[in-house]
C-alpha cells in the first residue's frame, strides 16, 4: 500500500500510478530476463509520450507481449503485428512495434551468448548498482557513459529506440543505477 505522506523522488509525486510505481518497483535491481526484457520495450515505446501513458498501458502490454517472452515475441510475424497495430491498449507505431520484435531476437542471441540478458546489460555497470546522491530528480542526468555504451552494443544487435537516453532510464528503472533524490526513503535502501 502507497503512503502518500512518505519522503520520495520530486517526479513520483505527479500521480498516484506513479507513486506506486516509484514505491515498488523503480530503482529495485532486477535481474529478471523476461523483466528486463518488458522494460527495454516499455522505455522504448515511451519515446516521445510521457512514462505516465505507458504505466497506464502496462497491463495491456503484458497481454498483448505474451508476458514479455522474448522468445515467443521474436516468433511475431506479419499478422501479429497487424493485431498489434490494431490494439489501442498500447502504442500503436509501426516502427516501437517492428523493433520491439528485432529486441526480442537480440535477447536471444544476447542469451545464447551471455547466459542471460542480465548478465550482458549489468555487466555495463560492473555487476553492481551505480551509486549516485542527487538532492533534487532535475538535477539527474539523462545519460552517462554506461547508458551510451549499453545503447551503441545494442544497436549493434540490430536494435532501435536504444539511444543513450532511454537505456539511461532502463538503467534507473532496473535498478543498475540508484537515481533515488537522497531525501527520497527509498535512496537507502539501494545503498550497498
Amino acid at each position: 500500500m502507497t503512503q502518500p505522506d512518505l519522503p520520495r523522488c520530486g517526479w513520483a509525486q505527479a500521480s498516484p500510478l506513479e507513486m506506486a510505481y516509484h514505491d515498488s518497483e523503480w530503482g529495485v535491481p532486477s535481474h529478471d530476463d523476461s523483466h528486463l526484457f518488458e522494460m527495454l520495450v516499455l522505455e522504448g515505446a515511451q519515446a516521445g509520450l510521457s512514462w505516465r501513458t505507458i504505466l497506464n498501458k502496462r497491463a495491456a502490454y503484458r497481454i498483448a507481449y505474451e508476458g514479455f517472452d522474448p522468445e515467443r515475441v521474436a516468433r511475431f510475424g506479419k499478422r501479429r503485428q497487424a493485431q498489434l497495430l490494431a490494439n489501442p491498449g498500447i502504442v500503436r507505431n509501426r516502427l516501437k512495434i517492428a523493433a520491439s520484435i528485432d529486441m526480442a531476437r537480440a535477447v536471444l542471441d544476447i542469451q545464447s551468448e551471455y547466459g542471460s540478458l542480465a548478465g550482458f546489460v549489468w555487466g555495463f555497470v560492473d555487476g553492481r548498482t551505480v551509486q549516485n546522491r542527487w538532492r533534487d530528480w532535475r538535477d539527474i542526468p539523462v545519460e552517462n557513459d554506461a547508458s551510451r555504451a549499453l545503447g551503441k552494443a545494442l544497436k549493434q544487435r540490430g536494435c532501435r529506440f536504444v539511444g543513450p537516453t532511454i537505456c539511461y532510464a532502463f538503467m534507473q528503472a532496473v535498478g543498475m543505477v540508484n537515481d533515488h533524490e537522497t531525501g527520497c526513503y527509498r535512496h537507502r535502501e539501494f545503498v550497498y
